[in-house]
């Protein structure tokens, strides 16, 4: 039995049998690389097509699906097959950014998804949890308030984080939801303001005002590195430690490398 509702977006879903004599019936995306699925585990995802479910049974089974409406880019497909920390998770959330009707490709080594060359999301593997980053994502309203930030010198980007096919499937209207708006905000033109001037701490700030040749090298520094080393150093709490960190670290500024560059 093949359940579709032939619009765009939609997902054919191939059954057996005993799922299509079922009693119970819920909106249902698959992943057909995911692991076999017990009838009792399946999950609801209203933006996808109908499928039934049986509640009495409880063997596996391994639905198959062909999209409808989505552009699949094959090195994609082979960026999935190749990973062995969220293969399952990637493959639902995929089928659901996919349906925002995005361009999807491989960018810095990851699926990212455009709308009109511009960058909406990009998929991150983690080692404990997968990210949909949001490269836009501070200027999203977020009202869900399940956004996070990437790290202290993270302004724009903003992300999801998912642990499980579970999570992929609870957040799915999220996920739509704020990708839609994602797009709204790129067609906009609307973009992050620029970083305030930072507070540097004063072991830097002194460092930088007795040593000329220091301060062209940090100065000559990314504002994002400038930022980052700034931070490091003022997270220590003492003085001391603070000046060790500095004097640590002024060769690599000297040399105009970041902070965790090699």
């Amino acid at each position: 039995m093949s359940c579709a509702t032939g619009l765009p977006r939609s997902v054919i879903v191939t059954v057996s049998p005993a799922v299509a004599s079922a009693t119970t019936a819920e909106a249902f995306c698959f992943n057909a690389r995911s692991p076999p699925l017990t009838c009792a585990s399946l999950w609801h995802l209203k933006c996808f097509d109908f499928i039934a479910r049986s509640s009495k049974s409880n063997r596996a089974i391994r639905p198959t699906r062909t999209l409808i409406g989505m552009t699949a880019n094959p090195t994609v497909d082979a960026y999935i097959k190749r990973s062995e920390m969220w293969p399952a998770e990637m493959t639902l959330l995929r089928q659901i950014v996919l349906s925002c009707e995005l361009t999807e490709e491989i960018k810095w080594g990851k699926p990212c998804y455009s709308h009109d060359g511009k960058n909406i999301v990009v998929v991150q593997e983690m080692k404990d949890f997968l990210a949909l980053m949001f490269f836009k994502g501070a200027l999203l309203n977020d009202a869900k308030g399940v956004l996070e930030e990437q790290g202290p010198n993270s302004r724009s980007a903003r992300r999801l984080r998912f642990t499980s096919v579970e999570d992929v499937a609870r957040l799915a209207k999220t996920v739509k939801a704020y990708i839609d708006e994602a797009i709204d905000v790129e067609e906009a033109g609307l973009a992050v303001g620029p970083a305030p001037e930072p507070v540097l701490v004063a072991e830097l700030q002194r460092l930088l005002d007795d040593d000329p040749r220091f301060r062209a090298a940090f100065d000559a520094l990314t504002p994002g590195r400038q930022r980052e080393y700034n931070l490091h150093f003022s997270d220590a709490k003492q003085a001391k430690t603070r000046e060790a960190r500095v004097e640590k670290y002024s060769q690599k500024i000297l040399d105009g490398k970041g902070l965790r560059d090699r």
